[in-house]
């Protein structure tokens, strides 16, 4: 009689093979590779004399035909920054709960804002139209890749034209700052990257945040209530995290 063979010699499924395979826009450094090298292109193009041809040029054709400024730059940088809370109330449903997309919101905006600044300070780049030295980095066109990035990761799940969209706005903000002579187009370059690995380092610093603060679960609420007066109306908001 044959004896029964109970050992499973089955081989893993292509699907788990695939899915445990790590390539280079899953694994864990991808996202911080197209920041770093808009940064370096910044860095190089105000260091490297021929680098520096694309900023001459495109300003040159700037100041040659336009001239009216545009001050829609100073507000539409935000705009991706609310849309990653507000496309949220329409239905679409972010990759973190409310608490943890605030953290990474002002977290980004924080390491954004202070190496920007930092570095005009120490890099000394004159503006196309010289108004003073604070050309490099751009920190409207940052503030715009910071919504815009985490637009994109929050929401490239439900659809990637989200984050795409944002990116356009983004871009928008950068093609004005320009536009005004108030940037370079390697400062424009470069903010975008600063925007963007900003935003990756927050992503790495939420497990931080929720190790030491102790929350861990996705146990948030969000009430948007209208508030009617007798002289005023407005909207009020009750968040529990």
């Amino acid at each position: 009689m044959a004896q029964e063979n109970d050992t499973d010699w089955s081989s893993p499924s292509i699907d788990s093979c695939v899915q445990s395979k790590t390539y280079f826009y899953n694994a864990p450094y991808s996202g911080f590779v197209i920041p770093a090298v808009f940064v370096s292109y910044g860095l190089l193009a105000h260091n490297q004399k021929w680098m520096r041809q694309p900023d001459v040029k495109i300003d040159r054709e700037v100041s040659r035909h336009f001239t009216r400024k545009i001050h829609a730059d100073d507000y539409i940088q935000y705009v991706s920054a609310v849309a990653v809370f507000g496309v949220d109330l329409m239905g679409a449903k972010a990759k973190h709960n409310l608490r943890d997309r605030a953290f990474l919101m002002a977290s980004s905006y924080i390491i954004s804002s202070a190496s920007t600044h930092a570095i005009k300070r120490i890099s000394h780049v004159r503006r196309p139209d010289e108004s003073d030295i604070l050309s490099f980095p751009s920190g409207h066109t940052a503030t715009a890749f910071v919504g815009a990035h985490l637009l994109f990761k929050e929401y490239k799940d439900v659809s990637p034209w989200i984050g795409i969209a944002g990116y356009a706005v983004a871009c928008g903000t950068g093609a004005i700052r320009i536009y005004n002579r108030r940037h370079w187009f390697s400062d424009v370059v470069a903010g975008a990257g600063f925007g963007m690995l900003s935003v990756e380092i927050s992503y790495v610093m939420l497990p931080v945040f929720h190790h030491l603060t102790g929350v861990n679960d996705d146990r948030t609420s969000l009430a948007i209530v209208p508030v009617i007066g007798v002289n005023n109306f407005g909207v009020g908001i009750a968040c529990t995290f």
